[in-house]
């Protein structure tokens, strides 16, 4: 399921409450979205609805966020979600996202937790935040479809992707 946000004409009478209630999506997405904490609203005015993602895809990402980026700071977990979702956007990867997340690749997982099993351990409540922060945000980020720690990457291929920002330990790239 990609996740978009769609546009939204408000109504009179109604707010950020009402509306995420609408929507099914959560209060603090909806805010996040629109770059707003208030909830002052206006009839007519036009907002963002960000597409939500179902809870089991959520735990899914929270989970890999949580084996990729331990110990790294929250700005690097918000990164490696990202990656997540915009590589369900891309032609070149699967459309979900446990699709995306358990991709073999020449026999190959894409992502070393996979492999070693640490994708099974529980998430926390920051790597779960680090989730909907990345949904809420969808679009905004440099479009990174990788991430590597370059201290312990073995692909010579991943050291010629395009980096767009380097985050606690790891360089996220196109």
């Amino acid at each position: 399921m990609a996740a978009n946000a769609a546009s939204y004409t408000v109504k009179e009478g109604e707010s950020f409450w009402s509306i995420s209630h609408k929507f099914d999506v959560s209060l603090s997405n909806l805010q996040i979205a629109n770059n707003r904490s208030g909830s002052l609203l206006y009839a007519g005015e036009m907002i963002s609805i960000p597409n939500d993602i179902s809870y089991e895809d959520k735990q899914l990402m929270a989970q890999l966020v949580h084996a990729e980026a331990k110990g790294e700071p929250y700005a690097g977990k918000v990164a490696v979600a990202t990656v997540i979702l915009n590589r369900v956007d891309s032609n070149k990867f699967p459309d979900t996202v446990e699709g995306v997340v358990y991709e073999r690749e020449g026999g190959h997982y894409a992502f070393t937790p996979v492999k070693n099993g640490a994708i099974n351990q529980p998430a926390g409540a920051e790597s779960m935040k680090a989730v909907n922060e990345a949904i809420a945000f969808k679009g905004q980020g440099q479009g990174s479809l990788y991430f590597y720690n370059p201290e312990i990457s073995t692909s010579d291929w991943i050291f010629s992707r395009d980096v767009t920002v380097t985050i606690g330990n790891h360089r996220f790239a196109k």
